[in-house]
């Protein structure tokens, strides 16, 4: 059997100064890298190609994360993608350990900030707050053992997007939707310790309260699925033993 391609699918606008702490830091073995340009004002693009001139350029089709997220998505033909930020916040380093986890078994790899070997540096406590909130949520709701929900490092098997309705989701609530949906499908997730910096150079697109209430807005849609909605069907789920580094965090009792 051949070995697995690995994307790494990177949303971006305006990040012309952080790209060098992402592009040089990720892994040799990669196959594929797309950027998606969310129609950057500054040399975003440019700077992209000088760092990487394999490269793959995407516009977005629409403004938001999610929208940027689905455009590479599209775009991608590898086996596993990996998303991850632009702001230099996300360690490219740590992406052997999301592969790994896919490698033995799961579905489904999310990255967590506060499993033991994972932080942030990022995070005021308000957001921290809401974060354990919907944490607790999602896990009263859905089931699960999520240590962590909004963030967006997170790598999956290009088969189980057909398991993801993410059409809906054009903002930072595409990582919620993602985490939440997975679950509902019965995919096999695994939870990895992440380390998420402070962003290097420049102004964040998040907007706290606004994408705060989106996500609540996203997981109240999820749990009252449309009749009809495919959500919830079970999927193939592996029983390969999932990574040592790795949290099984699937519903215990579905």
């Amino acid at each position: 059997m051949r070995n697995p391609t690995v994307c790494v699918v990177i949303p971006a606008k305006n990040e012309a100064r952080n790209l060098p702490l992402v592009l040089k830091k990720i892994p040799g073995w990669i196959d594929e890298v797309i950027l998606v340009d969310g129609n950057s004002e500054d040399d975003t693009i440019a700077v992209a190609r000088n760092l990487m001139p394999g490269i793959k350029i995407v516009s977005e089709d629409r403004p938001g994360k999610g929208a940027a997220l689905r455009c590479g998505f599209a775009a991608s033909r590898s086996d596993i993608i990996v998303m991850i930020d632009a702001d230099g916040s996300m360690d490219p380093a740590e992406i052997p350990a999301f592969v790994g986890a896919l490698l033995s078994g799961a579905d489904f790899v999310k990255g967590s900030r506060f499993l033991q070997g994972g932080g942030t540096d990022d995070m005021e406590w308000y957001r921290r707050i809401g974060n354990w909130g919907f944490v607790k949520l999602v896990t009263w709701r859905f089931g699960g053992r999520f240590t962590d929900l909004c963030y967006g490092y997170i790598a999956f098997w290009r088969e189980s997007l057909q398991r993801l309705s993410l059409e809906n989701d054009d903002g930072f609530e595409i990582e919620t939707s993602m985490n939440v949906q997975a679950l509902q499908a019965q995919l096999a997730i695994s939870e990895v310790p992440s380390k998420e910096a402070p962003r290097a150079y420049g102004v964040s697109n998040l907007r706290t309260f606004p994408d705060g209430w989106r996500v609540l807005m996203t997981i109240a849609r999820l749990g009252l699925p449309l009749p009809g909605s495919r959500l919830g069907t079970p999927a193939p789920i592996s029983n390969s033993r999932l990574a040592t580094n790795s949290t099984d965090v699937r519903n215990p009792n579905p």
